[in-house]
């Protein structure tokens, strides 16, 4: 049994042919073949009896509809991608939740607890994390000791070694002894700030504000 195939009219268009071996027709007609039909259908009208004008009238309209359509589709799509992930409604869902953060600020959590993370680009014999506060004064030292290349997470509670609080604010983080790639806080998020020009949410911290995608981790 011989196979099917397509050839092309006078228009440029693909048309079924169940006689030929080669070739394969379109599956689908867009704005464009419409425009190549109806320019071939005017070229091959019989002047005697040119095409009723409401009859093209219907066809022009079918063109406008079919690219109206298409348009519709595409900026539906867009909204939706712009809705996915960054948000109101995904982004008012992590207020109270901390996330890790690019920053060289840390601030207490409810426990009054100060974490983040170095990422270090090569092993160290020996490394430390200073706290400072507003006046560049050490408030506490973090000893990280020897450590591989890679992620390295540092930890205080704000208390001294008797059991007193002694920091309550955000303080800046300084590396010693390493040369870290980037270091990072965890920030817990107060609040979620959506623009009214419709644009991404913004997540409001106590060390700043960040948008979605500048959180590392999330917890």
């Amino acid at each position: 049994m011989s196979a099917t195939s397509t050839v092309t009219d006078s228009a440029g268009l693909a048309v079924y042919n169940p006689t030929t071996n080669v070739g394969v027709g379109k599956a689908k007609m867009g704005q464009e073949d419409f425009l190549r039909l109806l320019t071939a259908q005017m070229q091959t009208q019989d002047p005697f009896e040119p095409v009723n004008n409401a009859e093209m009238v219907s066809q022009m309209a079918t063109i406008t509809n079919s690219s109206g359509i298409a348009e519709m589709n595409a900026s539906l799509q867009a909204i939706k991608e712009q809705l996915t992930g960054t948000r109101l409604g995904d982004a008012a869902s992590w207020i109270g939740r901390a996330m890790l953060v690019q920053s060289n600020i840390a601030a207490p959590d409810a426990a009054g607890q100060y974490m983040g993370q170095v990422s270090l680009a090569e092993a160290v014999d020996g490394a430390s994390v200073e706290l400072l506060d507003g006046d560049g004064n050490v408030v506490k030292t973090i000893e990280l000791g020897a450590q591989a290349k890679g992620d390295v997470n540092f930890y205080w509670d704000g208390k001294d070694e008797t059991g007193q609080t002694v920091a309550t604010s955000a303080l800046q983080v300084k590396v010693k002894g390493a040369t870290p790639s980037r270091v990072a806080t965890w920030a817990t998020i107060a609040a979620v700030q959506s623009p009214a020009d419709g644009s991404s949410s913004k997540l409001i911290t106590s060390i700043g504000t960040f948008g979605p995608s500048d959180a590392i981790t999330l917890s």
